[in-house]
């Protein structure tokens, strides 16, 4: 039984490595993806082939697909699925690529905020020292101090943490009152979420989506592995941590974009940059570490 509880301590932290990865890299192939296709379709192309590959591993897997709790999951799909990748796409819109879409990543502050009086979850002991390590970190990264974009494009990019983390928060309330399959569920909110998407870029005159074969492998990639396996793999780490911590746990995510754009552009590092990505490692490496302490002490008791 211990070693059953101390291998599941340890896949955790694999799993949010993997996550960052896979979600660090793909918001530089989302870069490259807007050059193929209109920002609003991208979004919807992205979430239906998504839905559509989380179908398909129900039918493999063998799980009920049976929508279980109607109600909070449509809540889960519009805030999580619609309501973030359309503040998303838009602030990419309106301010570009760059430090106004990236702060998405605020979603940590706002899970704190909100995770505090409605799911009771709070910050103890040295986590208060690993938050705040990783939140100034991700300020040394994004500055907000130092963004010329216009005060809208600002403000759709909070708006897209912000439905982040009331999804984030839906998540875990439900799974507090409710058994639902993950995989199902996970599977339900896409399939949901993503019919506003499609509303919307069928609604809104675009350019065409120019379907060639570098277009298609991002598409793949970024439906299969990142939406549909990603947001699998976070709703099963949200199950198994408070909200706060996993919200946390994923600012490996802006680190390794950050990372990724800088090598394949060559362009050099700033200081900020890189005292922001220590800070960060370091509060990550802390929180890691207290769990496992946490642990530890559960297991001698």
């Amino acid at each position: 039984m211990s070693s059953s509880h101390s291998r599941e301590r340890w896949l955790l932290p694999l799993a949010l490595f993997v996550l960052s990865v896979t979600w660090g890299y793909t918001w530089v192939l989302a870069k490259q993806a807007l050059t193929y296709a209109p920002p609003f379709a991208f979004a919807a192309e992205r979430c239906v082939v998504g839905a559509l590959a989380l179908l398909l591993a129900v039918k493999l897997k063998g799980k009920p697909l049976k929508l279980q709790a109607p109600g909070p999951t449509l809540a889960i799909g519009l805030a999580q699925v619609t309501g973030f990748m359309l503040f998303q796409t838009w602030a990419l819109v309106e301010g570009g690529p760059g430090k106004t879409a990236v702060l998405i990543f605020t979603m940590p502050i706002w899970t704190l905020l909100i995770a505090w009086p409605v799911l009771g979850e709070r910050i103890r002991g040295k986590q208060w020292l690993a938050a705040l390590s990783t939140l100034t970190g991700l300020l040394l990264i994004i500055e907000p101090w130092n963004m010329h974009t216009s005060l809208f494009s600002k403000f759709l990019g909070v708006m897209a943490a912000l439905c982040w983390a009331i999804g984030t928060v839906l998540v875990k309330r439900l799974r507090s009152r409710q058994k639902v399959d993950l995989l199902s569920l996970t599977t339900w909110q896409m399939l949901l979420g993503s019919v506003p998407l499609v509303l919307l870029a069928l609604v809104i005159p675009e350019r065409a989506t120019d379907w060639s074969a570098a277009y298609v492998g991002i598409l793949a990639f970024m439906s299969v592995i990142s939406t549909a396996m990603g947001w699998w793999l976070w709703i099963i780490i949200l199950d198994r941590v408070p909200a706060w911590e996993a919200s946390l746990s994923v600012l490996g995510t802006p680190v390794v974009a950050i990372i990724s754009s800088r090598v394949m552009m060559g362009e050099e590092f700033k200081l900020s940059e890189m005292t922001g990505i220590l800070l960060i490692g370091c509060g990550l490496a802390l929180l890691t570490l207290v769990g496992w302490a946490a642990s530890r002490r559960s297991q001698n008791k």
